[in-house]
């Protein structure tokens, strides 16, 4: 059932005239006559049929029921004011402070932010490597950019990427020490951006968990176990977002047809307050954008050539 308000023009004199204290003044600032404010004022009276300011004192003075509405009101009116200041403020300049997964930061936005610099030159970035939840809630960040299963509440939350995982490694590696079939990995270092899981992942859907594997680095993150690899140092696991453009240049090569969905994904998080911030709203809405554009581009198309060889193994294996 739709709650009845009464009518706005009425609301807007009797918060003037109780905030001010007089009718005249009032009408001043709304711009209208005197006679106009008291029939406003009047006319909201009937319609909630009560009486709302006391008629007998000198002064204007609230009656009880006046006392009560008028907190209500001047906190709507305040937050209508709010509201469209935000929105009539300019979008395109400021500071936005981005916190974002170290993997992604390196090897997909950065490369990226002179696209952003050449729309918005006045918005001022500061972007920080983590991939910690916590800082949704942080006031020194405005924007979060997180791995993960997307289990946070309390917030403004949207899925930005899914993702495939699949071994990386170098020519030089990969033409020094050659790598033929899975079991060839048993040769090989193996580097790890997390626990463990994300390999054990793979290998399992290599039906090799039973690999003997050799020697292993452990990193804190992709981007540590990435940059290995790119130096030669074994064999990474890579994903379809962050090792897209080393793939398309050649610098990194993936030696198999298989690639397995990741578990978690990648998301954009920030506090409700932030996401209604024009400047917020412009970074959000670039970042998805650029998402969208490159997948039409040469770097995507790599991962994509991944996507499509799984699925083709799959059948082959099916049959």
């Amino acid at each position: 059932m739709k709650k009845r308000l009464p009518p706005l023009n009425p609301l807007r004199a009797f918060e003037a005239a109780a905030r001010l204290g007089s009718l005249s003044k009032a009408a001043s600032e709304l711009n209208v006559t005197h006679g106009a404010i008291s029939h406003q004022i009047r006319a909201l009276e009937e319609a909630l049929k009560v009486s709302l300011f006391e008629r007998s004192a000198r002064r204007l003075k609230l009656t009880p029921q006046g006392a009560e509405l008028l907190p209500a009101v001047s906190s709507a009116f305040d937050g209508i004011a709010a509201a469209t200041q935000r929105m009539t403020r300019p979008t395109s300049s400021g500071r936005l402070s981005v916190s974002c997964v170290p993997a992604l930061l390196s090897l997909w936005l950065i490369p990226r932010l002179s696209s952003f610099y050449a729309r918005f030159p006045d918005i001022s970035l500061r972007l920080m490597a983590s991939n910690d939840p916590q800082e949704i809630r942080s006031p020194d960040v405005d924007i979060c950019i997180l791995y993960g299963d997307g289990g946070w509440s309390d917030c403004w939350l949207r899925k930005w990427s899914d993702l495939e995982l699949f071994p990386i490694v170098s020519p030089t590696l990969i033409n020094n020490k050659p790598i033929r079939t899975i079991r060839d990995l048993a040769d090989h270092v193996m580097l790890h951006g997390d626990d463990g899981r994300e390999w054990n992942t793979w290998l399992a859907a290599a039906d090799a968990l039973d690999l003997k594997r050799g020697q292993r680095h452990m990193f804190s993150d992709a981007r540590l176990s990435t940059e290995a690899a790119l130096n030669g140092h074994g064999v990474a696991l890579g994903d379809s977002v962050t090792a897209s453009g080393l793939l398309a240049k050649g610098q990194l090569i993936t030696p198999f047809k298989l690639s397995v969905p990741a578990v978690d994904a990648f998301y954009v998080a920030c506090r409700n307050e932030v996401r209604s911030a024009p400047i917020a709203q412009v970074f959000i809405d670039w970042l998805f954008t650029e998402r969208d554009e490159a997948a039409a581009r040469a770097e995507t198309s790599v991962a994509g050539q991944i996507s499509i060889r799984k699925r083709r193994s799959q059948k082959q294996s099916a049959t």
